[in-house]
């Protein structure tokens, strides 16, 4: 997402390559959605993968 990194400078790449990674581990395993009945991603595969 650009909003997340717009304004903010980095020393190098390298830098900018880890809060990229960050925010897709964030974003896959720890976001809360409401679509998701209040559940993270992870939770909520969990729970449908115990339903099964």
């Amino acid at each position: 997402k650009s909003e997340m990194y717009h304004g903010q400078c980095f020393e190098d790449a390298d830098e900018l390559i880890e809060k990229i990674e960050e925010y897709i581990e964030y974003y896959n395993t720890k976001r809360i959605k409401a679509k998701l009945k209040g559940l993270t991603p992870v939770e909520y595969r969990n729970q449908a993968l115990q339903a099964a």
